[in-house]
């Protein structure tokens, strides 16, 4: 499974270090660090919506407030 968090400058705005801060926390507190690949892109053209986050290739848009909710639904359900 692959994450790729937006660090563009309006997901910058929007809170994507704090995003990709949890992330990486949550990842690690649910052992998943060898199923899961988180990374970092530019730009997805979403800028309007949150944080721009893929799970291999399905969009979201996150809030360092829903990082928590997020990760329980997309990531470690079906990790």
């Amino acid at each position: 499974m692959k994450i790729t968090v937006c660090i563009g400058s309006s997901c910058h705005i929007k809170g994507s270090r704090q995003v990709v801060e949890q992330l990486q926390y949550l990842i690690h507190e649910h052992d998943l660090g060898d199923k899961v690949e988180l990374a970092g892109t530019f730009c997805m053209g979403k800028c309007q919506e949150g944080v721009c986050v893929t799970v291999d290739d399905a969009f979201f848009s996150v809030t360092p407030d829903t990082v928590k909710a997020f990760f329980q639904e997309n990531v470690a359900a079906k990790a």
